[in-house]
């Protein structure tokens, strides 16, 4: 299990909204938590942010920093859940695309799942990559010039990506490897 504090301090946006797929945040926030990450809730608006049981109201968590007080430089990698309505916000906010696209710049490690990809086509980012979501993004993805595939986990240099909430059980444990290997190559780590 990756619980052995393999990510210490290292800090990691979990960029979201409302309306978004509850354990798709709270699996892995927690498997970053207890691999010693430190992690934020970053959302385009201050207070606290709704999650969804799929189309049922879930429970509300407190945002941390807002996309305009987050600066993509304090971060070492990004999260981001999914949930439709979650999604298709996010994906049209100018705010979030500028800092996925700083993210994707500086070669930092981001973690997708679900519907979470929206944001990285509506940011021009998906061309030339392989990744997964949830089956109905499959169109979006390659009409952006990626290669969608159709398994519980993707890896494509910097990126990891799942299709839905039960994939996390093998979507958690490679993100903590990518941000872990990542984190170590880019310096943002100490090496074991």
């Amino acid at each position: 299990m990756a619980n052995n504090k393999s990510l210490e301090g290292l800090r990691v946006a979990i960029v979201v909204t409302d309306d978004f797929e509850q354990v798709e945040l709270t699996e892995p926030k927690k498997a970053l938590d207890d691999a010693g990450a430190i992690t934020q809730i970053i959302s385009p608006h201050s207070g606290e942010i709704q999650g969804m049981n799929h189309d049922e109201k879930a429970d509300r968590f407190k945002v941390d920093k807002t996309l305009d007080q987050a600066n993509p430089d304090d971060y070492d990698a990004v999260h981001l859940p999914g949930g439709v309505f979650n999604a298709d916000l996010l994906r049209m906010e100018p705010k979030a695309q500028e800092f996925i696209k700083r993210v994707e710049a500086a070669g930092k490690p981001i973690s997708v799942i679900c519907h979470g990809p929206w944001l990285l086509v509506s940011s021009g980012l998906v061309q030339g990559r392989t990744m997964t979501s949830y089956y109905t993004l499959q169109d979006d993805i390659r009409n952006a010039g990626g290669r969608w595939l159709d398994l519980p986990f993707v890896r494509d240099n910097n990126w990891v990506s799942s299709r839905s909430p039960k994939d996390i059980p093998v979507f958690n444990p490679g993100m903590i490897e990518l941000f872990s290997e990542l984190g170590k190559q880019q310096g943002r780590l100490r090496a074991a």
